[in-house]
C-alpha cells in the first residue's frame, strides 16, 4: 500500500458542466447520476465546481431561477491536486480544506476526482479518511463527533 498515488484510486469518468449550462441542467445531471458534485470546465480546463450545497445556498435560497447561469452558483478558486499526489497527502488536504472531494488536474485540465470514499476503501488509509470525514462533519455542523 505504501506509495500509492491519487491516480491509482481516482474516478476518471467525471460528469461535468460548462458555463453555457444553467442551474436546472446542473440539478438534472445531479439527479440522473446520483451525485452532489460537478466540476465546471471550459473544454477540459477546470474553472470551478458546483455542489448540491452551492445549488441550495447560492441558487434556491437566493431565489435564482432554473435558468440562472452556472457562474452564479459555482465555487471557484477551489483546491485541486495532481494525479501523482500521495494518497496520505490527499487525505490531509481534504481534512484541512474540509472537503469530501478533490478535483485532480494536470496542466489545469481535469483528469479525475478523488473522493473521501476512495480513500476509505484503501485499508491502510481508513484511519486518515475517517479522521478527515470526522473533522469535516463536525466542523460543518458545529457538532463534535465522538
Amino acid at each position: 500500500m505504501t506509495g500509492k498515488i491519487v491516480k491509482d484510486i481516482m474516478a476518471t469518468d467525471c460528469v461535468t458542466v460548462g458555463l453555457q449550462d444553467n442551474v436546472f441542467e446542473i440539478a438534472l445531471k445531479m439527479k440522473q447520476h446520483d451525485i452532489g458534485f460537478i466540476p465546471v470546465v471550459e473544454g477540459r480546463k477546470l474553472i470551478g465546481v458546483v455542489t448540491d450545497r452551492d445549488l441550495v445556498l447560492r441558487g434556491y435560497a437566493e431565489k435564482k431561477s432554473g435558468s440562472a447561469a452556472v457562474r452564479e452558483v459555482m465555487s471557484d478558486g477551489i483546491e485541486t491536486i495532481d494525479s501523482q499526489t500521495k494518497i496520505e497527502e490527499a487525505a490531509k488536504i481534504m481534512a484541512k480544506q474540509q472537503v469530501r472531494r478533490l478535483p485532480v488536474v494536470e496542466n489545469g485540465e481535469l483528469v479525475g476526482i478523488v473522493a473521501i470514499g476512495d480513500l476509505a476503501v484503501r485499508g491502510k488509509f481508513e484511519d486518515e479518511a475517517g479522521e478527515a470525514l470526522s473533522q469535516i462533519s463536525s466542523d460543518k455542523n458545529n457538532v463534535k463527533v465522538h
